[in-house]
């Protein structure tokens, strides 16, 4: 199994599906925005750049997957990327479903708050800028809200990744003579 994994992440097809899953996921988040008009909240906006850090991680590996230093850049900006969406959705879901212990319980930002060189919400306001409220649920399927199927998202990315990383350290590589 691993060196199916190891051949498949050598080729260009693996890292455009990674790509296009990041795309069909950035879809749907327009989507929910636009034409079902939930509003996102900060930490939606913030899942989104991790996202879109996957979509990163895709382009990279299909630039030349068969080039070590290529292959692994979009290994490392995979896990990066689905490693703090990961951490973002959990923290969200903690907003959506505090500690009833906590007598003063944690609340997300009012606002988005992007670095001073990339202020992403001033650029492309209808996709980064946040209206809603992180504690509350607009939406839910098979009784888990958003942030809940982002973790499952990124955490699904992270084990498959988990997978490609093994196969590149001790999936064997066969060799063709054509």
């Amino acid at each position: 199994m691993l060196s199916y994994f190891n051949e498949i992440s050598r080729g260009r097809g693996a890292w455009f599906l990674l790509m296009l899953a990041g795309f069909i996921l950035e879809g749907c988040a327009l989507f929910f925005q636009h034409v079902m008009e939930l509003a996102p909240c900060v930490m939606c906006i913030y899942e989104r750049v991790a996202m879109l850090g996957v979509v990163g991680a895709g382009l990279i590996g299909m630039l030349a997957p068969q080039n070590g230093l290529v292959r692994w850049s979009g290994l490392i900006a995979w896990g990066v990327a689905a490693g703090w969406g990961l951490k973002l959705s959990i923290e969200h879901v903690g907003y959506q479903f505090p500690d009833p212990n906590d007598l003063f319980g944690a609340t997300c930002d009012i606002f988005v708050s992007f670095p001073s060189w990339a202020p992403l919400n001033q650029w492309v306001p209808w996709m980064f800028e946040a209206s809603g409220d992180c504690s509350k649920i607009v939406w839910q399927f098979l009784t888990l809200s958003m942030p809940q199927w982002l973790v499952v998202i990124f955490a699904a990315m992270l084990v498959v990744l988990a997978i490609v990383v093994l196969s590149q350290l001790f999936g064997k590589r066969e060799r063709r003579l054509f």
